[in-house]
């Protein structure tokens, strides 16, 4: 039987790699058309995250209420979210444009990654095989989103440091939540597990759909760039099918 230590090690393992997904980032600064080929990626590898791994075990379970209080939470805050960041920006134009941090996305991206702890947590509550692969998949996918948060700072002069910092809280953001999935987590009500399930699954989908996505067509994109979000997608979806 691994050790609740043990346990916390691999949690580092995802935090690890949105370190080095930023590294990679600042020292190749890739052109557009890598950058939309990443951002594919990241969107394909975060959309299989809802399909692998949430979805089966939302409907399973057959908490429609839960899953539908949830749901809607997810979605008011998302949006939320969305609608304050755009004000915020809003207010910045105009400013020193060349410093501006891409808020809307790193909001959603903490959610991500909060939720994506939780899970891991969950995952190691339900077995040692299932936390471990989902650990290597998370690295997976934080890498992407390493390499796609310090892309998303485009031209802006924000400083390699500061870039690394809000990395370095993003992957801290994830370790809180695996911690809180793994002593909390696994002993909530089959209801609140749901609301949690269902809160994170309209979070996911919000990241693809209005972030990620919406990032990564701002390119001319070729058929490669497009194929990027289904080679993500298969990826993870392997790695959910030996788990």
């Amino acid at each position: 039987m691994i050790k609740i230590s043990e346990v916390y090690l691999y949690a580092l393992i995802p935090v690890i790699s949105i370190l080095i997904g930023g590294i990679v980032g600042i020292l190749k600064k890739p052109s557009g058309a890598f950058n939309s080929s990443v951002l594919h990626f990241a969107a394909g590898v975060v959309f299989s995250v809802v399909a692998v791994e949430l979805l089966p075990d939302i409907i399973k379970n057959h908490k429609p209420i839960e899953v539908a209080i949830g749901f809607s939470l997810g979605i008011i805050t998302m949006l939320a979210v969305k609608f304050f960041a755009e004000k915020f920006e809003e207010k910045r134009e105009g400013k020193q444009t060349k410093n501006n941090i891409p808020m809307g996305l790193l909001v959603a991206l903490g959610i991500d990654l909060l939720i994506d702890g939780l899970l891991l947590g969950v995952g190691f509550a339900a077995g040692n095989t299932e936390g471990i692969l989902l650990s290597v998949a998370l690295a997976l996918e934080t890498f992407s989103l390493g390499l796609a948060v310090v892309l998303a700072f485009g031209k802006s002069n924000v400083s390699k440091k500061m870039k690394m910092l809000i990395l370095l809280i993003l992957g801290l953001i994830f370790f809180v939540g695996a911690v809180l999935g793994i002593t909390l987590l696994s002993n909530l009500s089959q209801e609140l597990l749901e609301l949690v399930l269902s809160f994170g699954l309209a979070a996911l989908l919000f990241l693809v759909t209005e972030e990620l996505l919406t990032e990564a067509h701002e390119e001319k994109e070729t058929l490669l760039q497009t194929s990027m979000f289904f080679i993500g997608f298969l990826i993870f979806l392997l790695i959910g099918m030996v788990a």
